[in-house]
Protein backbone atom coordinates (compact mmCIF):
# COMPACT_ATOMS: atom_id res chain seq x y z
CA UNK A 1 0.00 0.00 0.00
CA UNK A 2 0.82 3.16 -0.47
CA UNK A 3 2.99 5.34 2.11
CA UNK A 4 0.92 6.49 5.42
CA UNK A 5 -1.98 4.13 4.33
CA UNK A 6 -3.93 2.59 7.70
CA UNK A 7 -3.35 -0.63 9.42
CA UNK A 8 -5.77 -3.52 9.95
CA UNK A 9 -5.16 -2.10 13.43
CA UNK A 10 -5.64 1.73 12.78
CA UNK A 11 -8.78 0.93 11.10
CA UNK A 12 -10.82 -0.72 13.38
CA UNK A 13 -9.94 1.61 16.02
CA UNK A 14 -11.82 4.11 14.32
CA UNK A 15 -14.43 2.29 13.37
CA UNK A 16 -15.00 1.48 17.64
CA UNK A 17 -14.94 4.87 18.62
CA UNK A 18 -17.78 5.45 16.35
CA UNK A 19 -19.85 2.42 17.46
CA UNK A 20 -22.66 2.89 20.41
CA UNK A 21 -24.04 -0.15 22.85
CA UNK A 22 -27.27 1.15 23.71
CA UNK A 23 -27.74 0.49 27.75
CA UNK A 24 -29.44 -3.53 27.76
CA UNK A 25 -28.81 -4.33 24.88
CA UNK A 26 -27.31 -7.54 26.38
CA UNK A 27 -24.08 -6.87 24.28
CA UNK A 28 -21.36 -7.36 27.04
CA UNK A 29 -18.42 -7.09 24.24
CA UNK A 30 -18.13 -5.69 20.60
CA UNK A 31 -14.69 -4.71 18.65
CA UNK A 32 -11.37 -5.92 19.53
CA UNK A 33 -11.34 -9.28 20.46
CA UNK A 34 -11.39 -12.59 18.92
CA UNK A 35 -15.22 -12.68 19.00
CA UNK A 36 -18.40 -10.53 20.31
CA UNK A 37 -20.06 -11.30 23.45
CA UNK A 38 -24.06 -11.09 23.79
CA UNK A 39 -26.32 -12.36 26.88
CA UNK A 40 -29.65 -13.16 26.62
CA UNK A 41 -32.21 -11.63 29.27
CA UNK A 42 -31.78 -14.52 32.51
CA UNK A 43 -29.61 -16.68 30.46
CA UNK A 44 -27.00 -19.08 32.65
CA UNK A 45 -24.40 -19.07 29.44
CA UNK A 46 -23.03 -15.89 27.27
CA UNK A 47 -23.03 -16.20 23.43
CA UNK A 48 -20.49 -15.50 21.40
CA UNK A 49 -20.43 -14.92 17.87
CA UNK A 50 -17.67 -14.48 14.57
CA UNK A 51 -17.26 -13.33 10.72
CA UNK A 52 -14.64 -14.58 9.17
CA UNK A 53 -14.30 -14.32 5.29
CA UNK A 54 -12.09 -16.55 3.07
CA UNK A 55 -11.55 -14.61 -0.49
CA UNK A 56 -9.89 -16.00 -3.63
CA UNK A 57 -6.28 -14.93 -4.30
CA UNK A 58 -5.95 -13.91 -1.08
CA UNK A 59 -6.56 -16.62 1.71
CA UNK A 60 -6.73 -19.40 -1.30
CA UNK A 61 -5.55 -19.98 -4.75
CA UNK A 62 -7.79 -22.56 -6.65
CA UNK A 63 -4.52 -23.85 -8.51
CA UNK A 64 -3.21 -25.21 -5.32
CA UNK A 65 -6.51 -25.60 -2.86
CA UNK A 66 -9.01 -27.99 -3.58
CA UNK A 67 -12.59 -27.17 -3.40
CA UNK A 68 -12.81 -29.57 0.01
CA UNK A 69 -9.92 -27.81 1.41
CA UNK A 70 -11.48 -24.12 1.02
CA UNK A 71 -14.66 -25.41 2.18
CA UNK A 72 -12.74 -27.03 5.31
CA UNK A 73 -10.91 -24.11 6.19
CA UNK A 74 -13.10 -21.98 5.65
CA UNK A 75 -15.13 -23.30 9.20
CA UNK A 76 -11.92 -24.16 10.95
CA UNK A 77 -11.16 -19.92 10.41
CA UNK A 78 -14.18 -19.25 12.34
CA UNK A 79 -14.27 -22.13 14.95
CA UNK A 80 -10.49 -20.93 16.01
CA UNK A 81 -12.13 -17.96 17.16
CA UNK A 82 -14.58 -19.57 19.46
CA UNK A 83 -11.25 -22.15 21.00
CA UNK A 84 -9.56 -18.76 21.51
CA UNK A 85 -12.20 -17.91 23.59
CA UNK A 86 -12.94 -21.10 25.66
CA UNK A 87 -16.11 -21.38 23.85
CA UNK A 88 -18.10 -24.27 22.05
CA UNK A 89 -19.71 -24.03 18.90
CA UNK A 90 -23.47 -23.98 18.44
CA UNK A 91 -24.07 -23.67 14.95
CA UNK A 92 -22.97 -21.48 11.72
CA UNK A 93 -23.92 -19.75 9.21
CA UNK A 94 -22.28 -19.28 5.08
CA UNK A 95 -22.56 -17.35 2.32
CA UNK A 96 -21.28 -18.13 -0.59
CA UNK A 97 -20.11 -15.99 -3.67
CA UNK A 98 -19.26 -18.33 -6.84
CA UNK A 99 -17.60 -17.50 -9.64
CA UNK A 100 -18.58 -19.00 -13.56
CA UNK A 101 -15.68 -21.20 -13.07
CA UNK A 102 -16.93 -22.93 -9.80
CA UNK A 103 -19.32 -25.45 -11.69
CA UNK A 104 -21.83 -27.84 -9.44
CA UNK A 105 -19.74 -30.44 -8.82
CA UNK A 106 -16.43 -28.03 -7.67
CA UNK A 107 -19.86 -26.34 -4.94
CA UNK A 108 -20.79 -30.10 -3.73
CA UNK A 109 -17.29 -30.34 -2.85
CA UNK A 110 -16.43 -27.30 -1.21
CA UNK A 111 -19.61 -28.04 1.29
CA UNK A 112 -18.35 -31.84 1.54
CA UNK A 113 -15.37 -29.91 2.85
CA UNK A 114 -17.18 -27.91 5.16
CA UNK A 115 -19.69 -29.77 6.50
CA UNK A 116 -17.34 -32.68 7.10
CA UNK A 117 -15.83 -30.09 9.67
CA UNK A 118 -19.35 -29.25 10.75
CA UNK A 119 -20.02 -32.50 12.10
CA UNK A 120 -16.31 -33.46 13.76
CA UNK A 121 -17.18 -30.66 15.51
CA UNK A 122 -20.72 -30.10 16.29
CA UNK A 123 -21.15 -26.96 14.21
CA UNK A 124 -24.46 -27.69 12.36
CA UNK A 125 -24.54 -25.54 9.56
CA UNK A 126 -28.09 -23.36 10.06
CA UNK A 127 -28.46 -20.96 6.96
CA UNK A 128 -26.62 -18.64 5.10
CA UNK A 129 -27.12 -17.17 1.37
CA UNK A 130 -25.53 -18.02 -2.16
CA UNK A 131 -24.10 -15.27 -4.82
CA UNK A 132 -22.77 -15.27 -8.18
CA UNK A 133 -19.33 -12.54 -8.23
CA UNK A 134 -16.07 -12.25 -10.68
CA UNK A 135 -13.83 -13.94 -7.55
CA UNK A 136 -14.81 -16.74 -4.83
CA UNK A 137 -15.63 -15.33 -1.89
CA UNK A 138 -17.54 -16.38 1.45
CA UNK A 139 -18.76 -15.23 4.87
CA UNK A 140 -18.93 -17.99 7.57
CA UNK A 141 -20.40 -17.06 10.90
CA UNK A 142 -20.19 -18.71 13.67
CA UNK A 143 -21.93 -18.87 17.55
CA UNK A 144 -20.74 -20.15 20.70
CA UNK A 145 -20.95 -20.38 23.95
CA UNK A 146 -19.41 -20.16 27.56
CA UNK A 147 -20.80 -20.10 30.72
CA UNK A 148 -21.76 -16.21 31.94
CA UNK A 149 -18.52 -14.02 32.48
CA UNK A 150 -16.54 -17.24 31.58
CA UNK A 151 -14.91 -15.71 27.94
CA UNK A 152 -11.27 -16.03 27.91
CA UNK A 153 -10.23 -12.35 26.47
CA UNK A 154 -7.53 -10.68 24.84
CA UNK A 155 -7.22 -7.77 27.59
CA UNK A 156 -6.96 -10.12 30.79
CA UNK A 157 -3.04 -10.48 31.07
CA UNK A 158 -1.23 -9.49 33.67
CA UNK A 159 2.41 -8.40 34.35
CA UNK A 160 4.33 -11.47 35.52
CA UNK A 161 2.26 -13.57 34.03
CA UNK A 162 3.49 -16.62 31.72
CA UNK A 163 3.25 -16.55 28.17
CA UNK A 164 2.58 -20.09 26.35
CA UNK A 165 1.45 -21.31 23.05
CA UNK A 166 0.31 -24.42 21.77
CA UNK A 167 2.11 -26.26 19.21
CA UNK A 168 4.66 -25.76 17.02
CA UNK A 169 4.19 -22.82 14.40
CA UNK A 170 5.47 -22.25 11.35
CA UNK A 171 4.24 -25.11 9.54
CA UNK A 172 1.63 -23.42 7.73
CA UNK A 173 4.07 -21.17 6.10
CA UNK A 174 6.20 -23.56 5.68
CA UNK A 175 3.25 -25.20 3.45
CA UNK A 176 2.02 -22.21 1.58
CA UNK A 177 5.46 -21.78 0.35
CA UNK A 178 5.41 -25.22 -1.33
CA UNK A 179 6.53 -27.86 1.34
CA UNK A 180 4.64 -31.00 0.93
CA UNK A 181 3.51 -33.73 3.47
CA UNK A 182 2.43 -32.62 7.36
CA UNK A 183 3.23 -28.81 6.29
CA UNK A 184 1.18 -28.72 3.56
CA UNK A 185 -1.94 -30.49 5.39
CA UNK A 186 -1.08 -27.59 8.39
CA UNK A 187 -1.66 -24.84 5.63
CA UNK A 188 -5.06 -26.70 3.94
CA UNK A 189 -6.76 -28.26 7.01
CA UNK A 190 -5.98 -26.45 10.41
CA UNK A 191 -7.56 -27.63 13.49
CA UNK A 192 -9.16 -25.46 15.58
CA UNK A 193 -8.35 -26.04 18.96
CA UNK A 194 -11.27 -26.50 20.78
CA UNK A 195 -10.89 -28.52 23.48
CA UNK A 196 -7.91 -26.66 24.53
CA UNK A 197 -9.76 -23.48 24.63
CA UNK A 198 -12.49 -25.25 26.73
CA UNK A 199 -9.85 -27.03 29.39
CA UNK A 200 -7.76 -23.21 29.62
CA UNK A 201 -11.23 -21.77 30.37
CA UNK A 202 -12.43 -24.52 32.94
CA UNK A 203 -9.80 -25.83 34.26
CA UNK A 204 -6.26 -23.89 34.12
CA UNK A 205 -8.14 -20.51 34.23
CA UNK A 206 -5.83 -18.96 31.39
CA UNK A 207 -6.08 -15.31 32.12
CA UNK A 208 -6.10 -13.97 28.21
CA UNK A 209 -5.43 -15.86 25.12
CA UNK A 210 -6.38 -15.49 21.67
CA UNK A 211 -6.04 -17.36 18.42
CA UNK A 212 -2.92 -17.25 16.02
CA UNK A 213 -4.50 -16.40 12.84
CA UNK A 214 -1.57 -13.55 11.28
CA UNK A 215 1.53 -14.31 13.39
CA UNK A 216 3.29 -14.64 16.62
CA UNK A 217 4.48 -11.44 16.75
CA UNK A 218 1.59 -9.24 15.46
CA UNK A 219 -1.08 -11.26 17.46
CA UNK A 220 1.08 -11.29 20.87
CA UNK A 221 1.20 -7.41 19.49
CA UNK A 222 -2.15 -7.23 19.78
CA UNK A 223 -3.03 -9.13 22.93
CA UNK A 224 -0.43 -6.76 24.81
CA UNK A 225 -2.37 -4.09 23.84
CA UNK A 226 -5.73 -5.08 24.77
CA UNK A 227 -4.27 -5.83 27.98
CA UNK A 228 -2.27 -2.35 28.25
CA UNK A 229 1.38 -4.60 28.73
CA UNK A 230 4.33 -5.57 27.09
CA UNK A 231 5.96 -9.21 26.69
CA UNK A 232 9.63 -10.32 26.64
CA UNK A 233 9.78 -13.90 25.05
CA UNK A 234 12.05 -16.73 23.44
CA UNK A 235 12.13 -18.65 19.91
CA UNK A 236 8.79 -20.52 19.98
CA UNK A 237 8.70 -24.00 19.22
CA UNK A 238 9.19 -24.14 15.60
CA UNK A 239 7.61 -26.91 12.69
CA UNK A 240 10.13 -29.16 11.49
CA UNK A 241 12.06 -27.67 8.47
CA UNK A 242 10.32 -24.10 9.03
CA UNK A 243 12.29 -20.78 9.70
CA UNK A 244 12.35 -18.98 12.75
CA UNK A 245 10.57 -16.21 10.61
CA UNK A 246 8.29 -18.52 9.26
CA UNK A 247 7.27 -19.32 12.74
CA UNK A 248 7.23 -15.56 14.41
CA UNK A 249 5.73 -13.63 11.46
CA UNK A 250 3.95 -16.71 9.17
CA UNK A 251 0.66 -16.51 10.02
CA UNK A 252 -2.02 -19.23 9.76
CA UNK A 253 -1.15 -21.63 12.45
CA UNK A 254 -4.25 -21.30 14.34
CA UNK A 255 -2.57 -22.75 17.71
CA UNK A 256 -3.62 -20.86 20.95
CA UNK A 257 -1.68 -17.80 22.46
CA UNK A 258 -2.41 -17.61 25.78
CA UNK A 259 -1.24 -16.15 29.49
CA UNK A 260 -0.93 -17.44 33.08
CA UNK A 261 -0.17 -16.60 36.54
CA UNK A 262 2.83 -17.63 37.63
CA UNK A 263 1.65 -19.52 40.11
CA UNK A 264 0.33 -22.36 37.71
CA UNK A 265 1.72 -24.54 35.94
CA UNK A 266 0.15 -25.75 32.37
CA UNK A 267 0.64 -29.48 31.79
CA UNK A 268 3.74 -29.84 29.02
CA UNK A 269 1.11 -31.81 26.66
CA UNK A 270 -2.49 -31.77 26.43
CA UNK A 271 -4.06 -34.68 24.21
CA UNK A 272 -0.41 -35.08 22.23
CA UNK A 273 -0.30 -31.04 21.85
CA UNK A 274 2.45 -29.66 22.94
CA UNK A 275 2.23 -26.41 25.54
CA UNK A 276 5.29 -24.04 26.01
CA UNK A 277 6.43 -21.38 27.46
CA UNK A 278 7.67 -18.86 25.39
CA UNK A 279 8.00 -15.65 27.89
CA UNK A 280 6.47 -13.66 30.01
CA UNK A 281 4.02 -10.29 30.57
CA UNK A 282 5.66 -7.37 31.69
CA UNK A 283 4.73 -4.17 32.19
CA UNK A 284 6.65 -2.10 29.72
CA UNK A 285 5.29 0.20 26.66
CA UNK A 286 2.00 -1.06 26.03
CA UNK A 287 2.08 -3.59 22.96
CA UNK A 288 5.76 -3.93 22.73
CA UNK A 289 7.39 -7.24 22.80
CA UNK A 290 11.02 -8.33 23.04
CA UNK A 291 12.63 -11.46 21.57
CA UNK A 292 15.55 -12.54 23.44
CA UNK A 293 16.28 -8.68 25.04
CA UNK A 294 15.66 -7.24 21.70
CA UNK A 295 12.68 -5.63 20.34
CA UNK A 296 10.52 -8.00 17.84
CA UNK A 297 8.25 -5.84 15.20
CA UNK A 298 4.97 -6.76 14.90
CA UNK A 299 5.12 -7.96 11.02
CA UNK A 300 2.31 -10.96 11.35
CA UNK A 301 -0.04 -10.38 8.08
CA UNK A 302 -2.25 -7.12 8.03
CA UNK A 303 -4.71 -6.94 5.16
CA UNK A 304 -4.27 -3.47 4.88
CA UNK A 305 -0.18 -3.63 4.75
CA UNK A 306 0.38 -6.98 3.05
CA UNK A 307 -1.03 -5.99 0.25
Amino acid sequence: MAAGSSSEESILNRIKRKVWLPRGSGLKLGIGDDCAIFRPRSAVEDLLFTTDLLLENVHFRRETHSAEDIGYKALARALSDIAAMGGQPRFCLLSLAVPQWADQAWVDRFYRGFLQLARKTATPLAGGDLARTERLACDVIVCGAVPKNGALLRSGARPGDGIYVSGVLGGSALGLAGAKGLARKRHLRPEPRLALGKFLRDQHHAHAAMDLSDGLSLDLHRLCLASGVSAEIEPPPIFPGATLDQALHGGEDYELLFTASPRTHPPSDFGGLSLTRIGTITARRPGSVRLAGRPLAPLGFDHFQNT
